[in-house]
């Protein structure tokens, strides 16, 4: 009887293994789809589109949602700290560059102070996007509550199919692509230099980076794609969650940068770094700035090497905005490949809160979602122009990003979500203020 269930169980699992390399695995590793996610998608958009109509009926005094609900619950003016002093002098008029103060200007900062504690432009950057409508994973800021017996039977048997049937299959997929990349990344690093290790060590990542795509049942939209990366250059994007690394290594290989760690993680980059001039860093050398440059500037100079890989904002922010892009990046030279990358929240939230989810929780959570599915668009290569400092070239970069992917273009350091405001923001304003009230530029 024990023999026959342990047949019983192998038999189940070679069925499972030969469907999983059929129809997902081999289809993968050559870049071709079978068509199976495009239906899934299709069905969740009609699912999710039938929940909020329901959801609309359900809730008499609430008629219509909108198709994006405000980032936050203060409407902000778009105008300068002038324009919206001026206003305030309306009632008494006095010139700005007359040298004189009118009380009036308090109000401007006080209406800034109070804005910025209720609601300030930087952590809410770090919590998950809102929605307009329940989409049948959590639950939004509009306080959905029971609506029908079916609604409620259809989120149950959504529950059912996320971790009784996509979870185990996630887990699978993303097993086999890493351990292929392990174990082909090693077996290519024993071969010496040449152009034909180049090729196959190129075509072990993007094919292992293909599964673990499917693994999160991945709808990827390329656009632009004459303008991709190319070797010798730095692609630089914006930064949502550890998996951008994975949505665009779908398209094309990139030498990836950052610090070296252990455990899983570390087994991983060391096997990669045998087949491909990954530029991995040890704690130590990651706060020498000019070591970092020097060994990047390197990388660049060899017009051979793979495009690196850089996410400026050196944190993740919440699929709405871009922060701040550090300038070590734009300091190094050569051409400068802007990447945006926007995800749909209506399938679930790809942003990695670090602060609440530890990496495993953070995986778990993508895993159960329904689907990630974004746009990922290239846009025209940029490069430094004649006197135009690093900072200057960070921020016209960003623009672009942020043009690009309709995201919110901020000026805020994204280190801000762990420490304090530098004394230097302050001072920028009582500047500002100050050289307005005087006269100067």
């Amino acid at each position: 009887m024990e023999a026959t269930c342990w047949d019983v169980m192998l038999g189940i699992l070679q069925v499972w293994l030969c469907v999983l390399m059929g129809l997902i695995v081999f289809p993968a590793m050559f870049g071709v789809s079978l068509g199976f996610t495009d239906v899934y998608i299709k069905v969740l958009v009609k699912t999710l589109e039938w929940a909020t109509r329901r959801i609309q009926r359900g809730q008499k005094e609430q008629l219509e949602l909108p198709a994006h609900l405000p980032n936050g619950i203060i409407q902000r003016n778009d105008g300068s700290m002038e324009e919206e002093i001026e206003d305030l002098r309306r009632s008494h008029p006095k010139p700005l560059n007359g040298g004189d103060f009118t009380l009036s200007d308090v109000f401007y900062f006080c209406k800034k102070g109070v804005e910025c504690i209720m609601e300030d432009e930087v952590t809410q950057r770090f919590t998950s996007e809102e929605l307009a409508s329940w989409n049948l994973l959590t639950r939004t800021n509009n306080n959905f509550h029971f609506i029908s017996v079916r609604l409620t039977i259809i989120w149950g048997l959504g529950v059912f199919i996320r971790y009784c049937i996509l979870l185990p299959l996630r887990v699978t997929l993303a097993v086999i692509g890493l351990s292929w990349l392990v174990i082909g990344t090693s077996l290519v690093g024993l071969l010496p230099s040449s152009s034909v290790k180049d090729w196959i060590s190129d075509l072990i990542h993007i094919t292992c980076y293909r599964i673990c795509a499917r693994g999160l049942s991945a709808t990827i939209r390329y656009h632009n794609k004459e303008n991709r990366p190319k070797k010798g250059g730095i692609c630089v994007a914006n930064h949502t969650s550890p998996i951008d690394i994975v949505i665009l290594a779908n398209d094309g290989c990139y030498a990836m940068v950052g610090q070296v760690h252990g455990g899983m993680m570390g087994v991983i980059q060391r096997a990669m770094a045998r087949s491909c001039p990954h530029v991995w860093f040890e704690r130590s050398e990651m706060k020498d700035r000019h070591a970092v440059a020097r060994r990047l500037r390197n990388h660049v100079a060899d017009k051979t090497k793979l495009p690196i890989l850089i996410f400026p904002e050196g944190t993740c922010i919440n699929n709405t905005s871009v922060m701040m892009f550090k300038k070590g990046s734009f300091e190094i030279g050569g051409t400068i490949y802007p990447v945006a990358i926007k995800y749909d929240p209506q399938f679930g939230d790809a942003f990695w809160n670090s602060a609440k989810y530890n990496m495993v929780s953070y995986l778990l959570r993508m895993m159960t979602s329904w689907a990630i599915v974004c746009n990922v668009w290239y846009l025209p290569p940029m490069t430094r122009q004649e006197g135009e400092d690093a900072v200057h070239f960070a921020n016209r970069v960003k623009s672009a990003i942020a043009l690009q992917g309709g995201l919110v273009d901020l000026f805020w350091d994204g280190g801000l979500k762990r420490e304090k405001v530098k004394q230097s923001f302050k001072e920028e304003q009582q500047k500002m203020y100050s050289s307005m009230i005087v006269g100067q530029d």
